[in-house]
């Protein structure tokens, strides 16, 4: 194999150059980006970058002296037009072309976006771009906040927001946020944090519609589908409208409804696709010689948005394109964690409906997590398949631990004292 092309110069595209090199793939690395910025860490774009705790020089993922030892091309702010698998191929949307022997795909995904979000004050948070220009919003003094979707993203900017003084309301369908990863119990006590922070929760509607004023301008639809307006500013969002007849006043919206990866490109490939590219177990895919990772890959069943995900797969993925076979498969625990209201929230494992939830340390109080958090542990025939954090990183880690060896159930705390 003599030359290795990774279209997608993120968090897991710059993973899968990392690991072709230290692998012995000494043959010409190319990387394709369509952003025009170096790979930068996106979780600290809805915490500190949003909040001005950290500058754009503390995202970077890699420096001068890394790039020069992966002696790779890097081909930014372009984008992926097609990949021809006859000819090995990777078209771009500058016409130009890269011959490869292997491919990495690794583009990732798109923030969802709602029709009328080309109002002026509505925001999605997935790139640079987009926290450059929220956080240039947010210094202007109090606003009225709107956050619709109370998952991660969504939840780690209504934080971020609160913390600057905003008056911030969260708006999700669902009856709780988080609830399909924690179940009910414990998010009903994750959505304790949102109260105990200041910001409204608003659970069990949706957004029928964005209101904003000049409703007369003019709009069009570029390329990616969603509205923009015409002229310098455009009309203002003033409120979203809720499914139930409601309409919240509003200055800025915040739009966190999940993403979509990012497989346009691939269309006529002949890859399988169904929300993501379809892998096996070990990221490799139905065309020789092109493997998956990251947020854009749906690896055995399962498309798994977090960042320990990116950063795992690249390693089984990069040995099975250089062996030019499936010789290993990714095996790693589930994780995620996020930062909301000073809290820090874990969570490992596989929940299932079955599971039964119990308080292993720390207490809960007025629905909320104790002073000193806690730490759940989701049991199924007396055994642990998942835990979660808040607050308690040492055994939080240690459960992780034992849930990826197989050690079976986690022993409580001696001072444990809550129960659900």
């Amino acid at each position: 194999m003599r030359t290795v092309t990774v279209v997608g110069a993120s968090l897991s595209g710059l993973y899968a150059a990392r690991e072709l090199r230290s692998q012995g793939f000494d043959g010409r690395l190319v990387i394709v980006g369509d952003e025009i910025h170096e790979p930068y860490d996106r979780p600290p774009l809805s915490k500190d970058f949003l909040t001005g705790r950290a500058d754009e020089s503390r995202l970077a993922l890699t420096d001068a002296e890394e790039r020069a030892g992966l002696d790779a091309e890097w081909l930014l702010g372009v984008r992926a037009r097609g990949l021809d698998a006859r000819d090995r191929t990777v078209l771009l949307d500058d016409g130009r072309t890269v011959s490869t022997d292997g491919v990495v795909i690794a583009t990732g995904a798109s923030a969802r976006r709602l029709p009328g979000d080309g109002l002026t004050g509505v925001h999605t948070l997935r790139t640079l771009d987009d926290a450059r220009v929220l956080r240039a919003e947010l210094v202007h003094g109090p606003r009225r906040v709107v956050v619709i979707g109370g998952g991660f993203i969504g939840a780690e900017t209504a934080s971020s927001c609160a913390g600057l003084g905003h008056d911030v309301t969260v708006v999700e369908a669902a009856p709780l946020p988080l609830v399909l990863p924690l179940g009910p119990e414990m998010a009903a006590v994750c959505a304790a944090l949102h109260r105990r922070g200041g910001v409204e929760l608003v659970t069990g509607t949706g957004v029928a519609a964005l209101r904003g004023s000049g409703a007369g301008a003019s709009r069009d639809r570029d390329a990616t589908g969603p509205e923009r307006a015409h002229g310098p500013a455009g009309p203002a969002v003033t409120g979203v409208e809720l499914s139930d007849g409601r309409i919240l006043p509003a200055e800025v919206v915040i739009v966190g409804i999940g993403a979509t990866p990012n497989t346009g490109w691939l269309a006529g490939s002949t890859l399988a696709l169904h929300d993501g590219v379809l892998c096996d177990d070990g990221c490799v895919t139905g065309l020789p010689q092109v493997v998956a990772v990251g947020d854009v890959a749906r690896v055995g069943g399962t498309r798994a948005e977090h960042w320990t995900s990116a950063t795992e797969q690249p390693r089984v993925a990069v040995g099975n394109l250089l062996a030019g076979r499936t010789i290993g498969t990714v095996r790693a625990v589930p994780y995620f964690w996020s930062d909301q209201y000073g809290a820090r929230i874990q969570f490992a494992g596989r929940r299932q409906k079955a599971d039964t939830v119990r308080i292993a340390e720390g207490t809960i109080e007025d629905g909320a997590p104790g002073e000193g958090g806690l730490l759940a542990l989701y049991e199924r025939d007396g055994r642990t398949t998942a835990v979660l954090s808040v607050d308690r990183p040492r055994p939080f880690m240690k459960a992780r631990r034992q849930l990826a060896s197989g050690q079976g159930p986690v022993e409580q705390d001696e001072a444990a004292v809550a129960n659900l």
